[in-house]
């Protein structure tokens, strides 16, 4: 069966990108990808046309050179969009939204996209597109359930059943950052209220940590940067920094474990800045799911993600062509 051609938006707080995405019964492929700075500060109307301006800018490379030959005899089928914020994905507009992207809540996308491109599109939260990604083309393959933990800049999931996202009664299913812990019990969150796991342990989050812990960088003045919060972390296992991977990666595998025992899915899959630093978050993470997980969930495979940075492309495609 050869693959189906579909474009594919990826829209973020600081980065968009756009991709012809060919898309088979079992991989996908970017065939093409364009990336541009979010103009988050200029407004949702510039957010939108500037991610439609790209993916326009992807279909026009394809028309004009032999990409997507051999797909679907190079027909672009549909468009998919991910997206931050809240989605309503019947509509294919923001519901909600933070500061991140000001103004982006209430923003219709499937409205203006449609009547550019002239092909059906689909628009689902970003995260939600990445799990699918990572279901369908990374280590959920083969697997009947997945959640996705995505530990950046901020904390966001996906639960995946049978490659579908749990997308939830009001599009906001996955927001595992927001469950409270007793670790951040009094500090702030992105979200407004207090006690949150991402205002603890985000990257931001860890930094702040780390700057109460008395953690300093060569100058003796607070970190201010992730890469070289880690960096100190590594060299000076006892420090402040270490201290503060400690704490976050321990809370983040408490609310981890929880999770199993409501989702009891067939593996994790990590991603994010944060997921990637390694020790001391790593194993400070595996004492917290054992910390809370059931015997019965406790050994479930925990997993670096596997799909790739374009994950979310890869989601996003196959999941507009799903739905024609």
């Amino acid at each position: 069966m050869p693959s189906r051609l579909a474009l594919a938006v990826d829209i973020g707080g600081t980065k968009t990108a756009a991709a012809l995405v060919a898309v088979g019964a079992d991989d996908a492929r970017v065939l093409a990808v364009r990336t541009a700075p979010t103009p988050a500060r200029e407004g949702s109307d510039a957010v939108l046309t500037g991610a439609l301006d790209l993916a326009d800018c992807v279909r026009a490379e394809a028309a004009d050179t032999s990409l997507g030959e051999g797909a679907a005899g190079g027909h672009i089928e549909a468009l998919g969009i991910a997206s931050a914020g809240v989605v309503d994905t019947v509509r294919g507009a923001i519901t909600h939204a933070t500061d991140a992207l000001p103004g982006w809540a209430g923003t219709d996308i499937a409205g203006p996209a449609r009547e550019r491109f002239g092909v059906p599109v689909s628009v689902l939260n970003d995260v939600h597109g990445h799990g699918v990604g990572e279901a369908r083309f990374g280590v959920g393959r083969g697997r009947s359930s997945l959640l996705l933990a995505a530990i950046g800049t901020g904390i966001g999931g996906c639960h995946l059943v049978d490659g579908a996202p749990v997308t939830g009664a009001h599009g906001a299913a996955g927001h595992i950052g927001h469950v409270t812990v007793p670790e951040a019990d009094g500090i702030a969150c992105t979200c407004g209220r207090t006690g949150h796991l991402e205002g603890l342990a985000s990257g931001p989050g860890i930094l702040a940590l780390a700057a109460r812990l008395g953690a300093v960088g060569e100058d003796g003045a607070p970190v201010s940067r992730g890469a070289d919060l880690a960096a100190r972390a590594a060299r000076a296992p006892g420090s402040p920094a270490a201290e503060a991977y400690r704490l976050a990666g321990r809370a983040t595998g408490r609310m981890l474990g929880g999770l199993l025992n409501v989702l009891d899915v067939d593996a994790v899959a990590l991603t994010g800045g944060v997921a990637a630093v390694g020790e001391p978050w790593t194993s400070a993470l595996a004492e917290g799911i054992a910390a809370e997980a059931m015997d019965v969930v406790a050994a479930t495979p925990l997993l670096p993600a596997a799909a790739g940075t374009h994950a979310a492309l890869l989601g996003a495609a196959a999941w507009t062509l799903d739905g024609l």
